[in-house]
Formats: C-alpha cells, sequence, structure tokens
C-alpha cells in the first residue's frame, strides 16, 4: 500500500454517510479483503500522517477550538481526526491550521459549549488508530497476543520505509522548534480567534 493507496482509503471513508461507526467497519473490512501487509503499512501511514500533523501550531488551533481544554491525548486523537477528514483537508490544514475555521465540522461548534457538543461531534477520532490492528489480527489469527505482533510488523515496516515517510513533527515538538509546514509560535491564528475567543466554549 503505497501512500497514493492509503489516501484513497482515506478519502473513500471520509465520503461515507454513515456514522463514524459504520464507516470504520467498513474501513475494517476493505483491509480484510487485502493481505495482512496491507493492514500494517495503513497504520504506519497512519502514525506518519498524524506525526506530520502533530505541530506545535496545529496544537495552538485545537488548543483555541477547545478554549484551553486540548489534552496531550485528545491532541493525538485530533490528528487521527484530520486524517479521516481525507486528503485535501488534511493537507491544507497541515499547511495551515487557521484553515480548520473553514472545516464545517469545526464550524458547527461555533458559539457552544464544550459539553454541549454530541460525541461524534468532538474532533478527535481514537477508534481509527485501531482498525488496521483488528483486521491484521483477523487475518493472521493473532488476536490473542494483545497485538504484539502486529506492533513489531508495523516498527519493522517504519524501518523499511523510512526514506519515503515524512514524519518529524514529534522530534521538532521535542526540540521546541518549528516542524515541517508548521506556522510561526508567534504568528496568530485570526480566524479561529474570531470564532472561538477565549472563554466562550468552556464547559
Amino acid at each position: 500500500m503505497n501512500e497514493d493507496a492509503f489516501w484513497a482509503l482515506i478519502d473513500e471513508l471520509s465520503r461515507r454517510p454513515d456514522d463514524r461507526d459504520e464507516r470504520l467497519e467498513w474501513l475494517r473490512t476493505e483491509l480484510l479483503r487485502r493481505p495482512a501487509a496491507e493492514s500494517v503499512e495503513f497504520q504506519v501511514r497512519l502514525e506518519d500522517a498524524c506525526e506530520v500533523a502533530g505541530t506545535r501550531a496545529m496544537w495552538r488551533a485545537v488548543d483555541r477550538i477547545e478554549s484551553g481544554g486540548c489534552t496531550d491525548d485528545g491532541f493525538h486523537y485530533f490528528t487521527l481526526w484530520l486524517v479521516g477528514q481525507g486528503r485535501k483537508v488534511y493537507e491544507t490544514v497541515v499547511a495551515d491550521p487557521d484553515a480548520l475555521a473553514d472545516v464545517p465540522e469545526v464550524r458547527a461548534l461555533v458559539g457552544r459549549l464544550r459539553d454541549e457538543w454530541d460525541d461524534e461531534e468532538w474532533l478527535e477520532w481514537e477508534e481509527l488508530d485501531y482498525v488496521a490492528q483488528d483486521a491484521y489480527d483477523e487475518l493472521t489469527g493473532q488476536e490473542d497476543d494483545d497485538g504484539e505482533e502486529f506492533l513489531d510488523a508495523v516498527e519493522e515496516m517504519t524501518e523499511e520505509l523510512a526514506d519515503e515517510l515524512s514524519g518529524e513533527a514529534a522530534d521538532e515538538w521535542e526540540e521546541g522548534g518549528e516542524a515541517r509546514g508548521a506556522r510561526p509560535e508567534g504568528v496568530a491564528i485570526p480566524r479561529l480567534t474570531a470564532l472561538f475567543p477565549l472563554g466562550a466554549s468552556g464547559s
């Protein structure tokens, strides 16, 4: 599964009219039709895309939407959600996190308290992180090994594909520098700031 094939699956996932659980079941079914190695590579490319999106500038944008309530776990789940929006939205927002202001799911939260958001309205999609492992385990009969074989396979394939993966955000986050594609730390996010003034979405 090359990068284009990964994004083709994600784009189809993003276009489906079903709820999140139904869309994930569709994705799982698609992966079950393929060799187990494709589930592994799907996960490698998913993690890489999340890593690229995990910049300081992106965190500032999400924290603004959540009125200062963004946690480390919540931010990771946000990057999964962002990938799940499809390649065009993902690349636009990675290049300019303030472009979240144009995403309909974000605009639907404007002026509402966080405790009024429905579960499917939260800009988080933790469950997307588990679909490939579920498919792999079923294909290989490894349901009882707590995912160890899958995680080992993901690590091995990540090393094999290192030259074509682009994730740099985690290292740059730790180093405190600007991440790939990120806006400088001091640059404002004017549209999100206007849509989500401080304190307006607090629970």
